[in-house]
């Protein structure tokens, strides 16, 4: 059973969130963001003082999420008033998808196995709906070369190249697979972690071997250098998604063992 401290019970939630208004998840004084919109929503429903939130990945400013895990104490009440509580009081922009209890101090940063990326391009005529959530792209896509090139990157590596400074940049990818249905393109990306802006430099790459711009070979030869690849470039944050954060062990279809939360 979740532990309770003087009345008080930790919940864990999946949380969705149209990223295009917010300044990023993490709270920044004076900006709008995600956590901050969930901790307004929280402390009000508990009325006593500010609620704090943490959370799987803090996503930046523009990109989505449908998956992101936190996590939250609260004075004990019923889990469908809580629920319908927050669902009142979030902003349009920001819904609930799931609500569990946890044991006292369970934090989602440290029980997420894996986190589950998409971009997603829009590759056909201008779009105002399609490019809300996705990157227009006028010119025809090589999705097949952009699904070679992203073989090269699975596994564990020095992600140095594809994500800003960090003293750990050493990552595995359990997977990375590129589709298309229609017009639309998309990139999936599972692994154990990430660097900052690292998806969004690898779905540029990908998207420049798409173009003809690059090849599987210039991919790899990237991977393997300490500079930042093909000179830092980096997706937009709205094609952004992050759509799943995994508390069990990741499998080839992206599922979860049966035993595990369904998050």
């Amino acid at each position: 059973m979740p532990a309770r401290e003087g009345g008080l019970v930790r919940f864990a939630a999946r949380v969705e969130y149209d990223g295009t208004d917010f300044a990023g998840f993490q709270f920044q004084p004076g900006r709008r963001t995600v956590q901050g919109a969930l901790e307004a929503a929280l402390t009000t429903v508990s009325g006593d003082g500010r609620v704090r939130v943490s959370a799987a990945g803090r996503t930046d400013a523009g990109v989505h999420a449908t998956g992101q895990v936190i996590a939250f104490t609260v004075r004990d009440m019923a889990d469908e008033r809580l629920a319908r509580s927050l669902d009142t009081l979030l902003p349009a922009d920001v819904g609930l998808r799931a609500l569990w209890r946890v044991e006292a101090g369970w934090q989602p940063r440290r029980a997420a196995r894996y986190r589950a990326y998409r971009y997603t391009v829009w590759n056909g005529p201008r779009s105002p709906l399609h490019e809300r959530t996705a990157l227009g792209v006028r010119r025809p896509l090589d999705t097949a070369a952009m699904a070679e090139a992203a073989q090269v990157l699975e596994g564990r590596h020095d992600f140095t190249a594809f994500g800003t400074a960090h003293r750990q940049p050493i990552r595995t990818l359990h997977r990375v697979r590129v589709r298309r249905e229609g017009r639309r393109i998309t990139i999936d990306v599972i692994g154990d972690a990430f660097l900052r802006q690292m998806v969004r430099s690898l779905a540029a790459a990908l998207i420049r071997v798409g173009r003809g711009e690059a090849t599987a070979d210039d991919v790899r030869l990237a991977l393997e250098s300490r500079p930042r690849a093909f000179e830092g470039a980096v997706a937009p944050p709205h094609g952004l998604c992050l759509r799943r954060v995994g508390l069990g062990r990741p499998t080839r279809t992206g599922t979860e063992d049966v035993d595990d939360q369904d998050v």
